[in-house]
Order: structure tokens, then sequence, then C-alpha cells
């Protein structure tokens, strides 16, 4: 059985070297593919001397977002048995990694399988699929948070070693190929954010199993290649774009509540606007 990563790198080389030089002796990869998406610095540069006959660079000719970039990857992939999916700011021990396998190979049912993600002093396991309601407090300001927590599993939900959930992190994460292929890998459609929340309701609706691995961790240095190309406000603004999207796509939201849902949104930007130049 083959299996390979993809690392998804724009404009951080940096990140991403640090992670080729942790992963690349790792035994249970096969293939480390590393998907440049049109990186506007030196990255392509920086990569190519990495190139051998284990580590291969794919150039996008354009961004086109976290999804597209991401999909580039696992169409070279596509005759593989397991695909690990991992921004280039993570700290995964092969173990760790080898531990996932097992688990996939051992639960020939289950389709998509994360980690403990520890993060910026948090911990995520998985969370639900959102509703509409926390839709539209998460996109209250004040209120986002109270939202989060609605979506957060309690922590005595997590009593096994493998605990099923609706939706795992994105950063880090192992899929079966065969089925990520049945849910058509993800949606190009989103530029970035909610990634996770498709692929968990697509899943959902193709009873595919999604489940974390509550033994295992990996650590996620905060989303550093986000933060270094856009700014908080640029950043909201696509994350509802994105929002919008899946709740008119997905959960089939009519013009009633997709028209509150801009008019709390409208709201809220302008406080954030207000709240920035104050």
């Amino acid at each position: 059985m083959k299996t390979g990563i993809i690392i998804l790198n724009y404009n951080d080389a940096e990140n991403t070297i640090k992670m080729i030089e942790q992963i690349k002796e790792y035994t249970c990869l096969d293939k480390i593919v590393i998907v440049d998406n049109h990186s506007g610095d030196d990255s392509v540069e920086r990569l190519k001397p990495f190139e051998n006959e284990k580590i291969v660079l794919l150039e996008a000719n354009e961004n086109q977002g976290y999804a597209s970039g991401n999909n580039l990857g696992l169409k070279y992939l596509e005759d593989y048995d397991f695909v690990f999916i991992s921004n280039p700011d993570i700290i995964a021990d092969e173990s760790v990694m080898e531990e996932l396998l097992l688990d996939m190979k051992k639960n020939p049912k289950l389709s998509f399988l994360g980690p403990k993600i520890l993060e910026n002093g948090t911990i995520s396991r998985g969370w639900k699929l959102p509703t509409y309601g926390v839709e539209v407090l998460s996109t209250m300001n004040y209120v986002h948070r109270f939202a989060k927590k609605l979506q957060k599993y309690s922590q005595e939900y997590y009593q096994e070693k493998l605990t099923l959930v609706e939706v795992i992190s994105g950063c880090f994460f192992l899929a079966r190929m065969k089925d990520f292929k049945k849910i058509h890998y993800f949606d190009p459609n989103t530029f970035l954010y909610y990634e996770e929340n498709i692929i968990g309701k697509k899943s959902k609706e193709k009873d595919l199993l999604t489940m974390v691995d509550t033994s295992v961790s990996v650590v996620h240095e905060y989303s550093q290649s986000v933060d270094k190309s856009l700014k908080k406000i640029a950043r909201y603004k696509i994350l509802k774009q994105s929002m919008f999207y899946y709740e008119e796509t997905y959960n089939h939201i009519g013009l009633i509540k997709k028209s509150f849902l801009k008019i709390v949104y409208g709201c809220s930007l302008a406080v954030s606007y207000l709240t920035f130049w104050i």
C-alpha cells in the first residue's frame, strides 16, 4: 500500500523546508508532494533543490486557493492508497503518522482520520458541522466565540481511542484515497476556509466515517503562512465568502435566511472597520 503526503506552500518556503527536513526520511511515506500555490516570492527556487525520487515539486499556474492547490497534489497521487494533507507549519513525529496509518488499515470503513491538534495553547479534536443558527452567531461581533463553543464536543465525548466526529482539522489529516475520490476531493469553489466543513458534509452524505485518534497529536504553529499573507479584515471577508458558499450550496438556505445572514455580516463588517480605525 502506497502513502503520500501533500504540503501546500504559498510564500512560506522557510516552514516548508523545515517540514521537508523533518519528514524526508520517514519510511511510512512513499512520496512527498510539495505544491507551490503560485508564490510571489522565491519559494520555487528555494524548494527545487529538494526534488528527488521521493520528493516532487508541483507548481500551480495561479493561486486559486487552498482547495485547488491541494487538488493538484491529490490528482498527482490518485493511484495511492492513503494521503496525508498537511500545512507547512506542522510538527509531526513519524510514530504519529504510523499510528494513523495503522488505524486506517485496521478499520477499512474509516475514510478520514485526524490526530489531536495542539495549536497556540489549545487542543482541537474535531467539531460538529455548523447549523444555520451557529453561522448567524459566528458572524456577530463578540458573540462568535460562544458560537465556536457550540460546535465543540464535550470533553467527556472523547472516551475512545478512535472517536467519531463530523469534522476534523484541515491543517493535518489522513485520508483513504478511494473515499476522497468519492467526494471529488476538495471543493475548489472556496479560496480559503470551510474546506473541512465541506469535506465533513460531503462525507456524512456519503456515509463515510470521519474520526479522531485521541492517543496521538501534532503541533500546528498557528497558521504562519496565512498570517503573513493576509490582514485580519481581509481574512474575515474571505472566511465569510466561504461561509455563504457553504450555506447556499450544502445547507441549501433560502432567500430569507440568506438575506438575514448578509445583514448580520454587513453589520459585523462595519463594526470591525470602526474598531480597526478607532
